[in-house]
């Protein structure tokens, strides 16, 4: 039986595209919510336009703008380098509070549909020291919302305790690994499928899928 409706926060990265393939194994109905927030490449929402189109979800584009205003990273900025965290410091493409704002206005979104189930493709164990991709923050704010709207929502996370390896697995458990590694984008240059292969995404992607097809070439 498929639970009620359901909101995935999607950019078309292969993480929420795979979240949202397994919502639409559970959920009767389920939306797209895609937000701008001056990216640094209009890609992103023009892919996730096409894949949620493609798979017959009805999809929305909420302007969040003003976190570009609040908070310049590398995601949103040209002028600042995409780099790893060193010394015990975040990521140049941390955005502070993104999650809490998206998970926040997705609620508020389907709350106004009668959509209680919020699905997110952050992960504790490939978060890169985001610390709004922690399992602890998603169930304090998963209780926050209940507060604040007085609904019952619940947040799933179904990557959450998967490394990218997992994530492959997962896709392909759902019949689409090919869809998601030739449609989807997670390159932080905007390049599609398996983008410049040089960016902290495209090696995390790149790795984590090199790994899957390793072990499934050995358990074959």
């Amino acid at each position: 039986m498929k639970q009620g409706k359901a909101v995935v926060v999607f950019s078309g990265g292969q993480d929420s595209t795979t979240c949202l393939f397994w919502s639409l194994e559970r959920f009767e109905k389920v939306y797209a919510v895609t937000f701008t927030y001056g990216q640094r490449h209009d890609e992103e929402v023009e892919v996730a336009k096409e894949i949620a189109a493609d798979v017959g979800v009805e999809h929305d584009v909420l302007d969040m703008s003003l976190l570009n205003q609040l908070a310049p990273n590398a995601l949103t900025r040209s002028d600042i380098k995409v780099s790893d965290g060193e010394d015990g410091e975040l990521p140049s493409t941390f955005v502070p509070g993104r999650n809490l704002l998206f998970l926040s206005f997705a609620a508020i979104f389907g709350q106004q549909r009668d959509a209680y189930h919020v699905v997110t493709g952050v992960c504790e164990t490939d978060y890169s020291g985001y610390p709004d991709c922690r399992d602890s923050f998603v169930k304090s704010l998963n209780v926050t919302l209940d507060l604040a709207i007085d609904e019952t929502f619940v947040l799933h996370t179904p990557l959450m305790w998967l490394d990218k390896a997992e994530t492959w697995e997962l896709a392909d458990e759902l019949g689409k690994l090919d869809y998601v590694q030739n449609y989807t984008l997670t390159c932080y240059h905007g390049v599609r499928g398996e983008g410049c292969g040089e960016c902290p995404a495209c090696q995390l992607r790149g790795q984590g899928l090199d790994k899957y097809l390793n072990s499934k070439d050995r358990d074959a």
